[in-house]
């Protein structure tokens, strides 16, 4: 069968699902939802996309919609995977899930209890350079002893990937640090136990940090240390290093190198380079399949448990 999809939000991450989607059989992106209405409407020709809405109830209203891709702003994540699962549509939600851990916990809820596909986009799961490694963990022949991470951009103003205005504002600990908090658990296979977090000045437009700190221990002894910066005027985006009982890795972006800088082959690991696009088959095979998926909403759950904890502890400072 066709797998019949509306996309909600037509900015940058929502070009790069829809750029995926187009190397992926039998799925047919048929609705279009975004707040401005021209702009949709230009990237709806682009793609082919009949059905262009600014409001995502029309689109959960096409009686042959299967299910819905949500790339909107972080503040409507739950409340609209909410209303997708109420619908009886599957729901693939960018990260972060919520930016409240009780929210994150009534999708859960819900998706329990609707029995449909709930996945949240942890890209990192599926980057082929983090997909090696996870090979390497899962056969026996690497162990995280520590993981070093950067996440840095330069974002002293409010604008998206594009250089457009954002209609919200970014968040390091709810939307970057949560990449990294899932990702250590998940390489790990082992819960987060401790968490500390530090920040620096809050940004007097913003009222955001744009420094953080964080520091992770997980149940089986490996640590982590994340540094992240919306104030960094260099290379940006972020970068792993993996030290471990056999090897030393980094990973940045989808390239992946040793700890000499010697960069590994990574085109062989799955069917695509493009991360987006095999988060994207990951999603629309699970409901081929009826399965949960590789970071669906319980997978990931417990990264929202430990971003709640370290907002408190940031709070309380």
């Amino acid at each position: 069968m066709t797998i019949k999809v509306a996309l909600a939000g037509a900015g940058a991450f929502g070009i790069k699902h829809l750029d995926g989607i187009k190397n992926i059989p039998d799925v047919e992106v048929i609705s279009l939802i975004s707040r401005e209405l021209d702009k949709t409407l230009e990237v709806a020709a682009k793609y082919g996309i009949p059905h262009v809405t600014t409001d995502l109830a029309d689109s959960l209203a096409i009686p042959d919609l299967d299910a819905v891709i949500l790339c909107t702003p972080t503040q409507m994540h739950a409340s609209q995977s909410i209303a997708c699962l109420e619908a009886g549509k599957h729901v693939q939600v960018e990260i972060p899930l919520c930016d409240m851990y009780k929210d994150g916990q009534a999708v859960a809820a819900l998706q329990k209890q609707t029995g449909k596909v709930a996945m949240v986009g942890h890209t990192r799961r599926f980057n082929p350079s983090h997909q090696y490694v996870h090979k390497k963990i899962k056969a026996g022949e690497f162990n995280i002893q520590q993981m070093d991470v950067q996440t840095y951009f330069f974002r002293r103003t409010n604008m998206n990937a594009l250089g457009q205005p954002r209609s919200w504002t970014d968040h390091l600990l709810w939307h970057h640090a949560a990449h990294t908090v899932d990702l250590f658990a998940y390489q790990c296979g082992s819960p987060i136990v401790k968490a500390n977090a530090i920040q620096g000045p809050i940004h007097p437009v913003l009222g955001i940090a744009m420094d953080m700190s964080i520091q992770l221990k997980a149940a089986n002894g490996a640590i982590c240390t994340l540094s992240l910066s919306f104030n960094n005027d260099g290379p940006l985006g972020t970068f792993f290093r993996y030290i471990g009982d056999t090897a030393t890795y980094i990973a940045r972006y989808d390239d992946l190198f040793n700890g000499k800088d010697e960069k590994i082959d990574v085109s062989q690991v799955d069917v695509s380079m493009n991360g987006i696009e095999l988060q994207d088959r990951e999603f629309f095979a699970a409901i081929r399949e009826g399965r949960e998926p590789n970071s669906s909403v319980h997978q990931v759950l417990d990264c929202y448990r430990v971003l709640h904890d370290l907002e408190q502890q940031l709070e309380a400072a």
